[in-house]
């Protein structure tokens, strides 16, 4: 991590006030007409991503480990506007495929900042990073199987590398992404110290690395501090001056911090997961602990906003029909995951939703999927045609797996920054969608009347 930074500015009552900081950043702390002027301007389904409350969650864990490499798991959010706040932030970058090293290079990150810690990478992966490499010999490749060892090795790769082990020790909010105990992620802990020794042969072993899960809650600390022991313990073990030590630099215990998504849970009290974290590391003997947060830099700093286009009444509840669907926001439909929503209001002739009563509806896309629905039995502000929705704590594997099933472009997203709002996504067109198939068949251009469909 190198010492770039940025000064802190100061926001609008738009955006969340810098000096206090404030360890979370509610759906409700959003300015409501502020939302509806963007969402007026730039249609709905559309992206709001404030990148003051970005750098800001940055400050928060540069501060609470301010002896660690931060790395920002880009995975978790790869637009550009993100990826250049978080660089100048002074975070490095963690890539989980060759398309996110290209995002980083792109986004002004160097060799120096860059760690590819890919699973079975593809062929094509391989090769991108490896020719990257021989540009950029600084960057560091993480491997968690021999047989991508020797698949390094082959195309000559003989640079930095870093060991990922399995701890045997897992967290995070669910099944599917709890990964430091899942067998597709890392060398099995007991064969890690030779497996590493052998590696250092062929490779320049710089680290060992882990990672529990990703969206760890409190509850889940324990096997978070688990897993951070286990790799200080394996990291003392490599470089135990009596046993062929190796001169690595660093342990990494992956990311994974935890967000509250629900209105009533708390925040994770970041200075105290860091104290409880080097505790558990213990003693490096000069080897740098390193972290590699994702959610918690982008999430909450983030929201979709989505008009309603339909209010239906059935025996089994309200149905209130939304533009956007598991196409805009996938989390909700793959993982039962809750997101905050908020009634902005703005339908015609109706209310002030603080002065409407309250429904228990369910919030339902325009897929044609049961799983398209972003809620079922949650008590809003009584909805109406033309109202304005915030789904909260959007910012982190929100636009990032939003997708075209069912021929549906993808949305549009706007960046603040300092008061200003700018698009850095444009909406995808309906000619967006088959311009591969055209390319590919060698068809001439569409026509602008079609393309700007």
């Amino acid at each position: 991590m190198t010492a770039e930074t940025t000064e802190t500015t100061e926001t609008t009552e738009t955006e969340c006030d810098a000096d206090a900081n404030p360890p979370v950043r509610r759906v409700s702390d959003w300015d409501a007409d502020r939302l509806a002027d963007l969402a007026d301007e730039h249609e709905t389904p559309l992206y709001v991503q404030d990148l003051d409350r970005t750098r800001e969650n940055c400050e928060r864990l540069l501060a609470a480990f301010p002896d660690a490499d931060v790395r920002y798991a880009v995975k978790a959010h790869t637009g550009r506007a993100v990826l250049e706040a978080v660089r100048e932030a002074g975070l490095d970058a963690e890539c989980a495929s060759a398309g996110e090293v290209d995002r980083a290079l792109a986004a002004g990150f160097g060799g120096d900042r860059l760690h590819y810690t890919a699973v079975n990478p593809p062929d094509r992966d391989l090769d991108y990073v490896v020719d990257v490499a021989e540009r950029e010999p600084d960057l560091t490749v993480t491997a968690g199987a021999v047989d991508t060892l020797d698949r390094l090795a082959e195309r000559g790769y003989d640079g930095r590398l870093c060991l990922r082990v399995n701890p045997g020790v897992g967290a995070g909010h669910h099944a599917k992404v709890t990964t430091g105990s899942a067998p597709k992620f890392g060398v099995p802990y007991d064969r890690a110290a030779r497996v590493a020794r052998e590696a250092a042969e062929r490779f320049d072993v710089v680290g060992v690395h882990a990672h529990a899960g990703s969206g760890i809650d409190p509850d889940q600390l324990d096997s978070h501090r688990e897993l951070v022991a286990r790799m200080g313990n394996l990291a003392r073990d490599l470089t135990d001056p009596a046993a062929d030590p190796l001169d690595l630099e660093y342990v990494d215990v992956g990311g994974g911090f935890g967000v509250p998504y629900r209105e009533d849970a708390e925040p994770l009290d970041l200075p105290a997961v860091a104290e409880a974290t080097r505790e558990a590391v213990g003693d490096l003997a000069g080897l740098a602990l390193a972290i590699e947060p994702g959610r918690y830099v982008v999430a909450d700093a983030g929201v979709l906003l989505t008009r309603v286009n339909t209010v239906k009444p059935t025996p089994g509840g309200t149905v209130v029909g939304v533009d956007a669907g598991m196409t805009d926001l996938l989390r909700p439909a793959m993982y039962d995951a809750y997101h905050p929503i908020r009634n902005l209001g703005g339908a015609d002739g109706e209310p002030d939703p603080a002065d409407r009563g309250t429904a228990s509806v369910a919030v339902a896309g325009p897929i044609c999927e049961t799983g398209d629905s972003f809620c079922t039995d949650r008590a809003l502000a009584e909805p109406a045609r033309g109202d304005l929705l915030a789904i909260g704590v959007a910012g982190a594997y929100g636009y990032e797996m939003a997708n075209q099933y069912n021929s549906r472009p993808r949305p549009a997203e706007v960046a603040l920054a300092d008061g200003e709002a700018r698009v850095v996504r444009r909406r995808e067109r309906l000619a967006d969608l088959t311009t591969v198939e055209r390319e590919a068949a060698g068809a001439p251009e569409t026509a602008e009347t079609e393309v700007d469909r």
